[in-house]
């Protein structure tokens, strides 16, 4: 039976990593959570005067280097002044050259979202009237190629590898502690670890390539190394391996002194590894809560522990599921999983889905707003995907269960056919033991003197060939009966099914973790055109128009600021508010304030006064100086929800 059976177990293993290598090979260049939500001048415009400068606008903070934003004229040659500027938040702006002629200008931009994902695209404007240009306005890819899919791959074997390592070992420690005198089980716990380590030494290589040029000699340069350590990323992949140094002591410590305790010390033990497994654990799982999805947007505060508990569930069941996998299949025939054993993991597992299933809705409702995102964006239907998969996996979860009831009825059996087969090898083993006897007493004192050292030296030889022999047929004979349980038999089926599911649901996630909330790709197509033109200079006002969410009930909607005639002096302010269906609606509270970076003023704060239904207004609005201008206005839509949102406008 098993002879058949090893084959189709690596045959489906295969199969199952094929299908996830596959999924992150299909998934493309990172789509990031920062989006493009407003540039001055627009895209597309055509404005009668060359602009001092180019100002972009993200729907959250990024990170740039002197070279993100180019400014191209017709013939591809940059006209770009110096690096972006900005307030390390989600506006910067380029300076231009003086005297631009007419004609089509292209930028482009290349940034890091707060989230770890990198950000490309472009888009033109033409001064006068549109030319022809040399310059393509494709976006770039960004995090694509060899390296963004070499980053992707280390991604996937970083979150098997976290779950490999916590998984296996709260199995050990939480389900069979006895476990950890097992070679198949030690191995499979620090393969975890060092694929961990691995995966994490070649992101931190990766990154300044991944994010900058995608060119494969950058992944050796050392100075572009020393800037990624600065970064946010950067921090929490070393971090990680500090962690991972703290991991493997407790590896040494759980299959060293934790294994070759008695009972009564491995009680007094087991406490001080859980607790610190634990912070291990949640250290490890924080370098990611602290640097992508979950530490920006709405809530990030509860979002970043949220994930933290998402994270070690995810590894407890899938990890736990894979260690007991690798010990019903590969374990010794003289140490089986013990049907305790198992049941402790069911429970466990229950306890992980529980908390996968909390979190996990939680998470949906921040990333994705609202009901239509499930289908009308990438992020939803690769969460739909996830949500059908992991629906599969409780349902063959199930059945493990069923099996693991039916085990604790044969395995009384089992024993007491193990004990009936002892004391027949004993009875044998004593009648062969006294016929030798007789025999010997036959022999003469002579022969036995003359030969007793060469017979002593060869018989001791011949007695462990024997014992060895014995020790192979018993250790047959025991994996035979194990394997003859049917319900064992088809619990190992269940568990290799749901580990070949696991496999896939994992890559399903690495490829999520990478691609746009739903909720940011959804706003910014509301912002739409509108919301990428911050000012027109030509009529004599400014109008912006900025989406808002602050994460209540009826949070979402437009506010639109117009500043007139938008110079220095005094200037008539004009705010709306509208909901998601573009009616006019009121809101308890809104304020505005004015900022300007370059020369430290501000923020002046306004306070406009309530006209009519979604309508405020405030009169002498003075600006001091002109310049490129911040206008902040901060929306509260109940006593506990409000937020702020920005864009940039040219005064003067």
């Amino acid at each position: 039976m098993t002879q058949t059976t090893a084959p189709r177990v690596r045959t489906l293993v295969l199969l199952l990593l094929a299908a996830a290598c596959a999924l992150l090979a299909g998934a493309g260049p990172a789509s990031a959570h920062a989006a493009l939500t407003g540039s001055d001048p627009r895209q597309g415009a055509v404005v009668d005067r060359a602009p001092a400068q180019v100002s972009l606008t993200f729907s959250e903070s990024v990170s740039m280097d002197d070279d993100s934003v180019r400014v191209l004229d017709p013939k591809g040659k940059r006209v770009d002044d110096g690096g972006p500027t900005g307030t390390g938040g989600t506006t910067y702006a380029v300076k231009l050259h003086a005297g631009l002629p007419d004609g089509t200008y292209t930028v482009t931009y290349q940034v890091v979202s707060a989230d770890s994902h990198p950000v490309a695209g472009a888009y033109t404007f033409s001064v006068g009237a549109p030319s022809e240009t040399s310059v393509s306005a494709t976006a770039q890819a960004a995090g694509g190629g060899f390296i963004g899919g070499l980053y992707g791959v280390g991604r996937y074997v970083s979150y098997t590898g976290f779950a490999v390592l916590v998984g296996g070992a709260a199995f050990v420690l939480a389900c069979w502690p006895r476990g950890s005198g097992v070679r198949v089980v030690q191995r499979f716990v620090v393969s975890g670890w060092l694929a961990l380590t691995a995966a994490t030494l070649l992101l931190l290589l990766l990154r300044g390539s991944y994010t900058g040029s995608g060119k494969v000699a950058d992944v050796f340069d050392l100075g572009l190394l020393g800037e990624v350590l600065q970064t946010k990323t950067g921090a929490a992949l070393v971090s990680r391996l500090l962690l991972l140094a703290a991991a493997a002591l407790f590896v040494a410590v759980l299959f060293g002194a934790y294994d070759k305790r008695e009972d009564e010390e491995r009680r007094d033990l087991t406490f001080g590894l859980a607790v610190g497994g634990t912070v291990v654990a949640a250290g490890l799982a924080a370098t990611w809560a602290m640097s992508e999805h979950a530490s920006v947007g709405l809530q990030a505060g509860l979002a970043m522990p949220v994930d933290v508990v998402h994270l070690i569930a995810v590894a407890t069941w899938f990890g736990g599921l894979a260690a007991l996998l690798v010990a019903l299949y590969r374990g010794p025939a003289d140490t089986p999983v013990p049907t305790d054993a198992v049941r402790r993991f069911s429970a466990v597992a229950f306890g992980s889905v529980v908390a996968l299933v909390v979190t996990g809705t939680y998470q949906s409702w921040r990333q994705l707003g609202s009901w239509t995102a499930f289908t009308d964006t990438r992020y939803g239907q690769l969460l739909l995907a996830k949500i059908a998969l992991v629906a599969v996996l409780v349902g063959i979860a199930y059945f493990s269960r069923r099996w693991t009831a039916r085990l604790a009825d044969t395995a009384a059996v089992v024993v007491r056919q193990r004990g009936k087969a002892g004391g027949e090898r004993e009875k044998a083993g004593a009648k062969a033991s006294g016929g030798s006897k007789g025999s010997g007493n036959a022999k003469g004192a002579g022969a036995s003197k003359g030969s007793g050292k060469a017979q002593g030296s060869g018989g001791s030889q011949r007695a462990a060939q024997l014992a060895r022999q014995r020790a192979a047929v018993d250790a047959a004979r025991q994996k035979r009966q194990r394997d003859a349980d049917p319900h064992r038999f088809a619990l190992r089926r269940s568990v290799l099914a749901e580990a070949g599911v696991a496999v896939v649901l994992l890559a399903v996630t690495t490829v999520l973790t990478q691609t746009e909330p739903g909720r940011t790709q959804e706003e910014a197509t509301a912002a739409g055109a509108s919301s990428t033109a911050p000012s027109t200079p030509s009529t004599g006002a400014v109008t912006l128009d900025m989406p808002f969410d602050t994460g209540g009930q009826d949070g979402k909607g437009l506010v639109r600021v117009e500043l007139d005639p938008a110079r220095v002096g005094a200037n008539d302010l004009h705010l709306y508010v509208e909901g998601p269906d573009g009616t006019a609606v009121d809101v308890p509270e809104v304020k505005v304030a004015l900022t300007q970076e370059a020369k430290d003023i501000g923020p002046l704060p306004v306070a406009p006064d309530h006209i009519t239904t979604g309508h405020w207004s405030a009169s002498g609005v003075q600006i001091p100086v002109a310049g490129d201008w911040e206008v902040a206005v901060t929306v509260r839509t109940s006593d506990i929800d409000q937020v702020t949102v920005s864009k940039n406008a040219q005064i003067g």
